[in-house]
Order: C-alpha cells, then structure tokens, then sequence
C-alpha cells in the first residue's frame, strides 16, 4: 500500500479554505456554465453584453469572489503539491514569497479589469 502524505494539516485552516473555495468554485463553474451554455450562447457573447452583466452588483461581486477563490484554490494547491514532493527550508520560502505576490498581483490586475468591465471610475 502506498504511502499517504498531505503537506495540509488534518482540519487545519489551509486544508479547510481548500475544501471552501473547491466547493464554491464547483457551483460558481456550473452557474457560468449554465450562463454561457443557455442562457446566453457562446456565439452570442459580446462585449457590450459582458459589461452588462458585470455592472450588476451581484454578478460582478460572484465574479470578483470567483478570481479570489481561484487564485487562492491554485495557488494553495500548487504549494502544497510542491512541499508534497519535498520542498523545504529556502526554497520553501521562496516560493511561497514568489506565489504570494503573483496572486496579490493576479487579483488586483483581476479587480481592476473588473471594475473598467463594470463602468467603475478608477482613479
């Protein structure tokens, strides 16, 4: 039997945000899904009609929350995976300092797209 190992501490708080943001990610996908798939179709999407829906508060705040939960989701898991394979000391931190300002930077370029998209004054 193979070894079992989780660089996540069981019920820790990284391991819970996981398992939150894969469930929210789950419903917020089948919500695009079905919004790109029926009601409007991909061959209908414009990007007059993006900017439409994104000055909706609702959908643009699910859009918003959608980049953090990804961002966080990925970026969470691809350390884990990497202290899974044996990352340690220096690197370790290196790393995580590297992932940790590509996500901030991710989700502020993310926001700031978000908020032209929704017709939002940007000073």
């Amino acid at each position: 039997m193979a070894e079992r190992y989780s660089s996540f501490t069981p019920g820790g708080t990284g391991w819970l945000l996981q398992r939150i943001t894969a469930a929210f990610l789950v419903v917020v996908l089948a919500f695009h899904f079905f919004q790109l798939h029926f009601v409007n179709h991909a061959a209908d999407v414009t990007f007059a009609g993006t900017q439409a829906r994104m000055e909706n508060v609702g959908y643009f705040l699910t859009m918003v929350l959608f980049l953090i939960a990804g961002t966080f989701h990925g970026v969470n898991g691809v350390y884990n995976a990497l202290v899974n394979q044996g990352l340690k000391g220096t690197q370790k931190k290196v790393v995580l300092a590297v992932l940790v300002i590509a996500s901030v930077a991710l989700i502020v370029q993310g926001i700031y797209v978000a908020m032209a998209m929704a017709g939002v004054e940007i000073v």
